[in-house]
């Protein structure tokens, strides 16, 4: 199994999209990952989410607030998915302070070991961070073309574009795809080391 030793984040919340986050769940520890969905617990050890689609419930009982420094680097990857959990994720009690989710994503920016796979309306998680995906290329969706330039994003209109450790997809329905991209940029090097040149990676290439 191609990823075996390396554990990755999915980021959760309510109005989720069902079929990608079941897709994760399995796809990912198929090739010998762990997975972990973390959210905000305010303070409870589980919460209960429920899915856009068909109000699928989900339990997590992780919690990103409780990830310092060195847990952080343990993660090889970390995904913010589509539908409206990113919106959710950005809320914050004090206007001005950075939503808690936020300050977690751009920690993981901050290590270029830890590969950012952001699908669809999940690039409104970087919104509140200024300069966090600035120059980088990158696709969402259509609804959030606007927002990809505002925040000085370089918008690619491929199904799923790969600009160094930052893995993009334009719709939850990509998942599959997205997902793949992650593994071969994982499986193409160490646990621990920083990601290939995306779109450069034999790997990635020889995926399409």
């Amino acid at each position: 199994m191609r990823l075996t030793g390396h554990k990755i984040a999915v980021l959760m919340e309510s109005d989720f999209y069902e079929p990608e986050i079941l897709y994760y769940r399995h796809r990912f520890p198929e090739e010998g990952a762990e997975i972990h969905f973390l959210s905000r617990l305010w303070g409870e050890p589980r919460q209960t989410f429920t899915g856009h689609e068909h109000r699928m419930p989900f339990t997590v009982t992780e919690s990103f607030e409780d990830v310092d420094e060195f847990a952080l680097k343990e993660f090889s990857a970390v995904i913010v998915p589509s539908g409206m959990v990113a919106d959710r994720l950005r809320y914050t009690e004090d206007p001005r302070r950075l939503p808690p989710a936020a300050l977690f994503l751009r920690r993981a920016f901050a290590d270029p070991a830890i590969v950012k796979g952001i699908i669809c309306h999940g690039m409104w998680l970087a919104a509140p961070v200024a300069g966090m995906v600035r120059d980088r290329r990158a696709v969402v969706h259509n609804n959030l073309l606007g927002d990809l330039r505002n925040m000085g994003g370089v918008y690619v209109d491929e199904d799923v574009v790969v600009d160094e450790d930052l893995v993009t997809a334009r719709t939850g329905d990509h998942c599959h795809l997205f997902a793949r991209r992650i593994i071969d940029l994982l499986a193409a090097r160490p646990h621990g080391a920083p990601a290939l040149r995306g779109n450069d990676s034999p790997a990635v290439a020889a995926s399409r």
